[in-house]
């Protein structure tokens, strides 16, 4: 497989972890206060998720702009 598509599979799957997250947050929050001690765990999750998933995209670019 080519470097691009391997990237692409990865973003693919960080996109989906990350959505994942962001339900999980927004959960989170609809249901406040209930559970609100989880709230800087689960957004450093939802963080984390989010910038490996741009660190990801950013890469995937570079690799499709060398083409």
């Amino acid at each position: 497989m080519s470097d691009i598509v391997e990237q692409l599979q990865k973003v693919r799957k960080l996109q989906s972890r990350a959505a994942t997250a962001k339900m999980e947050l927004h959960d989170l929050a609809e249901d406040l206060p209930v559970n609100w001690p989880k709230i800087k765990t689960i957004a450093e999750k939802t963080f984390d998720a989010f910038a490996e998933l741009n660190a990801a995209k950013k890469e995937l670019a570079v690799l499709e702009d060398s083409r």
